[in-house]
Order: structure tokens, then C-alpha cells, then sequence
């Protein structure tokens, strides 16, 4: 039995230790805010928190996280008020929308080590999330007004 916890909620997993966090989150869970990209950790869509680092949850297998804290889109912020949700509708981000919650995630992992960061510490952060709409230089404003800078 595989015991942790999911945005502050005790879970236990008892099925194939190989299945993805990603198929845990969203076929058992229903947190469907994680979204399936490549399936391979190249995009991003799927970037959830574990113990705080931003991963790809379609890479990591359940019988990697006994004892783990993940955190994923739906437990950043109660209803939708995390400073990084609000600057994303500030800022009119969404295109599409499919990247946007591991784009927020990344960016909320980079923002709790680094609260002030500079355009090019932005952008290699975010470098691994993949935005197919190109928003990249709104996603930059909205980093920048979340973490308090000036756009």
C-alpha cells in the first residue's frame, strides 16, 4: 500500500506501482486539471508539485511517492485565488488553455525559490512547458506581476 497525500488530503493506493501520478490524478481522483500532453515529461501540461518541485506527473510511477505531498492545480489555490491565477486572467494568458495549469505549476515551483525573478530567469524555468498558442510573453507578465515585479 502506497500512503500520500494529495493537495493536504490523506490518500492510500493499492493498484500497479507502475501507473503514472498522472492516471492516478485524473482516472481515480477525477482531477482532471492535470492535463495529458506528451506522456513522455516533454511538455509540461502534466507539471504537478511534489514536496514542493515542480515534476511531470506522467513520468513518475505511484510506487515512487509512498510518503509523498503532491499538489496539483485544484489544491494551489481554494478557488482559483492563488496570486498566480489571478495575474493569469489578469493578463489574459489562456489561448487554448491546455498548458495553462502546468504552466502555472512550473511557474509557482520557480516563484517559491526564486520570488523576484528576472526575464531570463523566467524563461528558463518555463522552458520546458510548452505553450502550442505561443503565449509565452503573457505567461512572462503575468510571472512578473504574480511575484510582484513590474511588467
Amino acid at each position: 500500500m502506497i500512503k500520500l497525500t494529495i493537495n493536504g488530503e490523506a490518500r492510500e493506493y493499492t493498484g500497479d506501482g507502475n501507473m503514472p501520478l498522472l492516471w492516478y490524478l485524473r482516472d481515480l481522483l477525477t482531477l482532471t486539471g492535470t492535463k495529458y500532453g506528451c506522456g513522455k515529461g516533454l511538455c509540461g501540461a502534466c507539471t504537478v508539485h511534489l514536496e514542493g518541485q515542480a515534476v511531470r506527473s506522467c513520468s513518475v510511477t505511484m510506487d515512487r511517492l509512498d510518503g509523498a505531498s503532491i499538489t496539483t492545480i485544484e489544491g494551489l489555490g481554494a478557488g482559483g485565488d492563488h496570486p498566480l491565477q489571478i495575474a493569469w486572467a489578469r493578463h489574459k494568458v489562456p489561448q487554448c488553455g491546455y498548458c495553462q495549469s502546468g504552466q502555472i505549476m512550473q511557474a509557482a515551483s520557480m516563484l517559491a525559490t526564486n520570488p523576484n525573478p528576472d526575464d531570463r530567469q523566467i524563461d528558463d524555468a518555463m522552458s520546458g512547458v510548452i505553450c502550442r498558442c505561443g503565449t509565452y510573453q503573457r505567461i512572462r507578465a503575468a510571472i512578473k506581476d504574480a511575484s510582484g515585479a513590474t511588467s
